[in-house]
């Protein structure tokens, strides 16, 4: 095992190497080819502290809620139990190109990495950005490729936790078409995503399946306004899943039709004035367990026949405020609210239901940090309290009924380097 562990850092010394002397080699050969290259990057250090287990991926950087309880014979919790680490493989690279013109459009791309990557072992390289861009002198622009997801925005949380706000604020990154249109102080973004790393949540577990066999990709549409230090904006979301193209039903395995289609709005803001920066969002979201959300839908119908099922996405409503005050010393204070809102129709059993947190009632956050800002070097200390009610999912309109309260407290520590 010491071996394999050996063998796979080499491996990745052998990856950055080459990186580094194929940067080298472009970075000397840019002035006659017409093309510009910068790397930027940082180092980054997290060390926590939870009160008890979690709901998180990325061996806890990436912090979401407190997991319910789980009590045991003697009616002891087995949840409640403290942890804490300290990790490294947040530290990121990236690479900026700009090239020649095509036509009378500025051509530029992002290349970028971290070691976030989830294996059997605790870090792995992996493609965080990859996208070209074209820009038109008259406003327009269009993306081509992997990058932030509409949900997730121009307005976005700034905290200490490697999550960015989830599941309150959207967070994903993906393969996508986005078009942008500048008019005075008007945006227009229209966007076709794709899935790959972070998808659906469906009948056979996570997946991009669901979306590749519904054909459509997820759409958006929004308009950003911005005057001065002001942003403002709005957001629409289609997203349209086929859980099962076949059903096994008693004895014989049917071919289905099923689809769920479900649609998410958003509202945004930020303001900025010196040293102070305020912002927000509050989104009503229907299936967006693929932007880390909660939510997820249900079986409402089964056919007699074939055993085919029609399916009613949960609606959730998520909101956000976060405060920062600051240059050289940073204040900050984050609280998120989380409401589940149930479904549209009935639901024919607790069995049928696929998401992600449809057991929370509710979920409250609330985050307070500081920061030392110097040049290339940023030190932080925050505290979160997080809180969830869980309880029993009401059939009949899918809210949650009958709850009880789970807390946590988390302690965080970071130190980034950037270069």
């Amino acid at each position: 095992m010491h071996n394999h562990y050996v063998n796979i850092l080499i491996f990745m010394k052998k990856i950055l190497i080459s990186l580094c002397c194929t940067a080298i080699f472009y970075g000397v050969h840019a002035q006659k080819s017409n093309f510009d290259y910068s790397f930027y990057g940082f180092v980054r250090g997290d060390i926590y502290y939870n009160s008890r287990s979690n709901t998180e991926v990325v061996d806890g950087l990436f912090y979401l809620y407190p997991k319910d309880r789980l009590l045991n014979v003697d009616g002891e919790d087995l949840n409640a139990t403290p942890n804490g680490s300290f990790y490294t493989f947040a530290t990121r690279l990236g690479l900026n190109i700009k090239g020649p013109d095509v036509g009378s459009a500025k051509t530029s791309a992002n290349i970028e990495s971290d070691f976030g990557g989830t294996t059997d072992i605790n870090f792995m390289l992996r493609l965080r950005r990859a996208y070209v861009k074209l820009d038109w002198e008259k406003g327009s622009s269009l993306l081509l490729g992997q990058t932030w997801h509409p949900l997730f925005g121009e307005v976005m949380p700034d905290v200490l936790n490697l999550a960015t706000g989830a599941p309150f604020q959207p967070f994903n990154r993906s393969p996508l078409i986005k078009y942008q249109y500048r008019k005075h102080a008007l945006t227009y973004t229209a966007s076709a995503i794709y899935q790959l790393v972070y998808t659906s949540v469906g009948p056979n577990g996570k997946s991009e399946k669901y979306l590749k066999d519904g054909v459509l990709p997820e759409l958006y549409l929004g308009a950003d306004y911005k005057n001065g230090n002001f942003l403002a904006g709005a957001g629409v979301d289609m997203i349209s899943l086929k859980p099962r193209l076949e059903s096994p039903y008693i004895g014989e395995i049917y071919r289905v039709n099923e689809r769920v289609t479900a649609f998410s709005y958003d509202l945004h803001a930020n303001y900025t004035c010196e040293k102070l920066q305020v912002s927000g969002k509050t989104i009503l979201a229907s299936n967006q367990t693929h932007t880390v959300m909660l939510g997820g839908y249900g079986v409402t119908k089964v056919d007699e026949r074939t055993g085919e099922q029609e399916y009613t996405p949960f609606r959730h409503s998520s909101s956000w405020l976060n405060v920062v005050y600051g240059t050289k010393y940073k204040g900050g204070f984050f609280a998120g609210y989380t409401k589940n809102l149930g479904t549209s129709k009935s639901i024919i059993s607790p069995d049928k239901l696929y998401g992600s947190g449809l057991n929370i009632d509710r979920l409250v956050n609330l985050s307070f940090s500081f920061r030392y800002v110097l040049p290339h070097w940023n030190f932080g200390i925050g505290y979160t309290l997080a809180t969830a009610w869980y309880g029993e999912t009401n059939l009949s309109d899918g809210k949650v009924i009958n709850t009880h309260d789970v807390s946590n407290h988390r302690m965080e520590s970071i130190f980034t380097y950037f270069f």
